[in-house]
């Protein structure tokens, strides 16, 4: 069992297998924050305290954050959403899968699409992008 913690997103490459973008949108700037808080619980991020319901100004359309997803977590609570909220997942395949798990674990998730196609310029590199759904029917 490796005890270190998880390199933060900006030591980790670009191309990092272990990188999952997030993009949320469609969502109030509270649940943006709820989803960003449980990634966050579990996973480090380059948001480092950016709190989407508490900041001031407009609100954006959509917010962003990365996480270095190099473990599955073993509990996570579930979570109350006030509406649907939708995000978009780009990153390694094992990754992303490992994050949809954790975001499934925490609200219902209906997965809405899946691609796969080649990432970067190096053979045999993959990415997926997955948009789901979290509702908590």
């Amino acid at each position: 069992m490796n005890d270190s913690p998880s390199p933060a997103p900006q030591d980790a490459g670009a191309d990092s297998p272990d990188l999952v973008q997030v993009m949320l949108g469609e969502c109030s700037a509270a649940d943006a924050d709820a989803v960003f808080e449980v990634l966050g619980t579990h996973f480090a991020s380059d948001r480092a305290g950016a709190v989407p319901g508490r900041r001031e100004g407009p609100r954006p359309a959509a917010w962003a954050g990365t996480f270095v997803v190099d473990h599955a977590p073993a509990e996570v609570a579930g979570v109350l959403l006030a509406g649907p909220v939708t995000a978009d997942l780009q990153g390694g395949p094992v990754a992303v899968d490992r994050l949809r798990r954790t975001l499934a674990a925490a609200f219902a998730v209906e997965t809405a699409a899946f691609a796969v196609e080649t990432a970067g310029s190096a053979a045999g590199d993959q990415e997926v992008d997955v948009q789901v759904r979290l509702t908590n029917g």
